[in-house]
Protein backbone atom coordinates (compact mmCIF):
# COMPACT_ATOMS: atom_id res chain seq x y z
CA UNK A 1 0.00 0.00 0.00
CA UNK A 2 2.52 2.73 0.99
CA UNK A 3 4.85 1.31 -2.09
CA UNK A 4 2.10 2.29 -4.42
CA UNK A 5 1.66 5.92 -2.21
CA UNK A 6 5.24 6.38 -2.99
CA UNK A 7 5.54 5.25 -6.46
CA UNK A 8 2.47 7.88 -6.87
CA UNK A 9 4.51 10.62 -5.92
CA UNK A 10 7.60 9.79 -7.59
CA UNK A 11 5.13 10.41 -10.86
CA UNK A 12 3.49 13.17 -9.94
CA UNK A 13 7.40 15.17 -9.24
CA UNK A 14 8.64 13.67 -12.26
CA UNK A 15 5.70 15.00 -14.29
CA UNK A 16 5.61 18.65 -12.48
CA UNK A 17 9.42 18.97 -13.22
CA UNK A 18 9.12 17.56 -17.21
CA UNK A 19 6.74 20.80 -17.26
CA UNK A 20 8.72 23.14 -15.45
CA UNK A 21 12.08 22.26 -17.46
CA UNK A 22 10.04 22.72 -20.59
CA UNK A 23 8.53 26.40 -19.49
CA UNK A 24 12.47 27.32 -19.10
CA UNK A 25 13.50 29.84 -22.06
CA UNK A 26 16.61 28.07 -23.67
CA UNK A 27 19.26 29.62 -26.27
CA UNK A 28 17.09 28.43 -29.21
CA UNK A 29 13.94 29.78 -28.07
CA UNK A 30 11.84 26.67 -27.04
CA UNK A 31 8.65 26.51 -24.89
CA UNK A 32 10.14 29.54 -22.88
CA UNK A 33 6.94 31.76 -21.77
CA UNK A 34 8.33 35.54 -22.24
CA UNK A 35 8.58 38.61 -19.76
CA UNK A 36 5.73 40.37 -19.08
CA UNK A 37 2.94 40.70 -17.12
CA UNK A 38 3.42 39.90 -13.08
CA UNK A 39 6.84 38.91 -13.36
CA UNK A 40 9.66 40.16 -15.75
CA UNK A 41 11.46 37.97 -17.36
CA UNK A 42 14.85 37.67 -15.03
CA UNK A 43 12.48 37.04 -12.21
CA UNK A 44 10.55 34.36 -14.04
CA UNK A 45 14.07 32.54 -15.07
CA UNK A 46 14.85 32.72 -11.37
CA UNK A 47 11.38 31.24 -10.42
CA UNK A 48 11.72 28.96 -12.63
CA UNK A 49 15.24 27.36 -11.95
CA UNK A 50 14.60 26.88 -8.36
CA UNK A 51 11.31 25.43 -8.58
CA UNK A 52 13.48 22.88 -10.90
CA UNK A 53 15.93 22.44 -8.37
CA UNK A 54 13.55 21.88 -5.59
CA UNK A 55 11.53 19.37 -7.98
CA UNK A 56 15.09 17.76 -8.83
CA UNK A 57 15.78 17.15 -4.89
CA UNK A 58 12.19 16.30 -4.10
CA UNK A 59 12.76 13.57 -7.58
CA UNK A 60 16.17 12.17 -5.95
CA UNK A 61 14.56 12.31 -2.27
CA UNK A 62 11.55 9.85 -3.57
CA UNK A 63 13.92 7.69 -5.59
CA UNK A 64 16.10 6.62 -2.91
CA UNK A 65 13.02 5.76 -0.61
CA UNK A 66 11.42 3.56 -3.18
CA UNK A 67 14.65 2.03 -3.60
CA UNK A 68 15.05 1.80 0.08
CA UNK A 69 11.37 0.06 0.10
CA UNK A 70 11.88 -2.30 -2.86
CA UNK A 71 15.22 -3.43 -1.52
CA UNK A 72 14.11 -5.93 0.96
CA UNK A 73 11.11 -7.32 -0.73
CA UNK A 74 13.36 -9.28 -2.99
CA UNK A 75 12.03 -12.65 -4.05
CA UNK A 76 14.07 -15.38 -5.60
CA UNK A 77 11.36 -17.04 -7.33
CA UNK A 78 10.00 -16.39 -10.89
CA UNK A 79 6.68 -15.13 -11.27
CA UNK A 80 6.62 -17.76 -14.19
CA UNK A 81 7.61 -20.43 -11.65
CA UNK A 82 4.84 -19.56 -9.30
CA UNK A 83 2.32 -19.77 -11.90
CA UNK A 84 3.47 -23.32 -13.02
CA UNK A 85 3.57 -24.76 -9.59
CA UNK A 86 0.36 -23.35 -8.82
CA UNK A 87 -2.70 -26.40 -9.09
CA UNK A 88 -0.53 -28.66 -11.14
CA UNK A 89 0.81 -31.91 -10.13
CA UNK A 90 4.68 -32.34 -11.73
CA UNK A 91 4.08 -34.39 -15.07
CA UNK A 92 6.14 -37.04 -16.28
CA UNK A 93 7.45 -37.39 -19.39
CA UNK A 94 7.05 -40.45 -21.46
CA UNK A 95 9.96 -42.66 -21.87
CA UNK A 96 11.25 -42.48 -25.33
CA UNK A 97 11.38 -46.01 -27.25
CA UNK A 98 14.67 -45.71 -29.59
CA UNK A 99 13.88 -48.74 -31.35
CA UNK A 100 11.98 -47.31 -33.80
CA UNK A 101 12.95 -44.85 -36.69
CA UNK A 102 12.47 -40.82 -35.19
CA UNK A 103 11.61 -39.78 -38.49
CA UNK A 104 9.18 -41.11 -40.88
CA UNK A 105 10.22 -42.73 -43.55
CA UNK A 106 8.41 -43.75 -47.22
CA UNK A 107 6.24 -46.63 -47.65
CA UNK A 108 7.30 -49.32 -48.94
CA UNK A 109 6.06 -49.96 -52.38
CA UNK A 110 4.05 -53.24 -53.03
CA UNK A 111 5.34 -56.63 -53.52
CA UNK A 112 2.73 -57.07 -56.46
CA UNK A 113 0.65 -54.37 -58.46
CA UNK A 114 -2.50 -54.01 -57.82
CA UNK A 115 -4.80 -55.22 -60.45
CA UNK A 116 -6.69 -52.72 -62.35
CA UNK A 117 -9.96 -52.29 -62.04
CA UNK A 118 -12.59 -51.63 -64.94
CA UNK A 119 -15.04 -49.22 -64.35
CA UNK A 120 -18.87 -50.01 -64.33
CA UNK A 121 -21.40 -49.18 -66.88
Amino acid sequence: MISTVLLVVHIVFVAIMIGLILLQKSEGGGLGMGGGGLMTARGTANLLTRSTAVMATLFFVSTLVLAMNFKGSKSSESILDAASTKDQAPKEMPAVDHSKPALPTEPEAPATPAAPTTPAK
